[in-house]
């Protein structure tokens, strides 16, 4: 079986969604496999479910997905101040894995985006890491010795990588935010490897 580090997501705009590959990018350089899932949009109509692949884009990612990976990249977009309901809604399916403590001393991190520099970056990423707490995950922040970190005029927080987007989601990822999205994922990997 091969192991691998999951890197799950929700992005509405594609910002999130580029994050995450930059993550993954991070994670396949420090020599770890990776998977690279979404979840399904929320739709107020509850009578009809959505199929179960995506029409386009990266698969939606299943409990089994979850269990099964050696470590964990969570991110979502802002919604004020919080992660997207989508993502919610999936953790809120995880009790199964809760119970078992398939998740247990794997390590975890997180990651998001917001329109504005002040719209919520870091009270987002805290709002991420109570599941992961709850499923007994270690957390990773972003190491303090990466110059992006200190550096950046946008995005980048010890919380984790971030990204501002702009009003109209149209700002493209600074150079400081793509490499702290790159050595989030190596550094998530370099600590997975040494708990296999």
């Amino acid at each position: 079986m091969q192991t691998y580090i999951l890197v799950l997501y929700y992005s509405k705009y594609g910002a999130t969604k580029q994050m995450a590959h930059l993550i993954a990018d991070g994670i396949e350089a420090a020599g770890m496999a990776v998977k690279i899932r979404t979840v399904p949009n929320i739709t107020t109509e509850t009578q009809i479910a959505a199929a179960s692949i995506p029409a386009d884009g990266d698969i939606y990612c299943s409990l089994d997905d979850l269990a099964g990976c050696a470590g964990l990249a969570l991110g979502s977009p802002t919604r004020f101040g919080n992660m997207a309901s989508e993502m919610k809604y999936f953790w809120d399916q995880s009790t199964s894995l809760w119970l078992n403590g398939a998740l247990h001393g794997k390590p975890a991190c997180v990651f998001t985006s917001s329109g504005s520099m002040h719209g919520g970056q870091e009270s987002t990423l805290l709002s991420m890491l109570p599941p992961l707490f709850h499923h007994g995950m270690l957390l990773l922040g972003l190491k303090n010795a990466n110059p992006a970190l200190s550096n950046t005029k946008t995005g980048g927080t010890p919380y984790g990588a971030s990204h501002v987007s702009g009003p109209r989601h149209d700002q493209s990822l600074s150079a400081d935010e793509k490499s702290l999205c790159f050595e989030q994922g190596k550094y998530l990997a370099e600590i997975a490897k040494k708990l296999i």
